[in-house]
């Protein structure tokens, strides 16, 4: 049985922190896993960040209520459920995607979680495990599954090398000119129509 792994931000809805660096105008902010591979770095950037602008989770939350799945992620993501099972697999955080996920159907998602202190600030995160998305995938084969991967950033190249195919989706130039030998898509059509020929 195949299961299909795809990363969330980037993919089926904008990057988060991005988002939340434009409403606030917190330009820091705008920096990604597309820019840092060094997720615990990034986030303890971020965390800093947060502390001196005196901002906290329920800013963010805020921000991630108004925020829609990419044109076209819905359906996609429709559609591939018929075709097999799938499975979000996210650096981000579980106080962060209930609404994103309500507005896309409410698939399966495996992301962290925040330490969140009484008045809100964000003070730490808990990963499930580290590299989160490569173990992830290995423990899918560990149970008998083959894994069919996609995502946009440097902490998806784990999953996407350990499957049996595994594709660039929406990714940067650098990271397309670095992995030459992954096939990189910009439509959900093409995406779908990859995945649909690996099955």
């Amino acid at each position: 049985m195949i299961i299909t792994c795809l990363d969330l931000e980037g993919v089926l809805v904008p990057e988060i922190w991005v988002a939340f660096a434009e409403k606030s105008g917190i330009e820091e902010l705008k920096k990604t896993t597309r820019d840092e591979p060094d997720y615990d770095k990034l986030m303890a950037y971020r965390i800093a960040v947060l502390k001196k602008y005196h901002m906290g989770l329920k800013e963010i939350q805020k921000t991630i209520e108004e925020i829609e799945p990419m044109e076209g992620a819905k359906a996609f993501l429709d559609e591939l459920r018929t075709l097999c099972q799938v499975i979000i697999i996210s650096d981000t955080f579980t106080q962060f995607t209930e609404p994103l996920m309500k507005k896309l159907g409410y698939p399966t998602i495996f992301c962290n979680t925040l330490e969140v202190a009484d008045d809100g600030e964000i003070t730490g995160f808990r990963m499930r495990c580290t590299p989160s998305k490569l173990k992830t995938v290995e423990a899918l084969h560990s149970i008998g599954f083959e894994t069919i991967a996609s995502g946009d950033s440097y902490n998806d190249l784990g999953m996407i090398g350990a499957s049996k195919a595994g594709f660039l989706f929406r990714s940067t130039e650098e990271i397309r000119k670095e992995h030459p030998e992954l096939k990189a898509y910009e439509t959900y059509e093409d995406l779908l129509n990859a995945i649909k020929a690996a099955l």
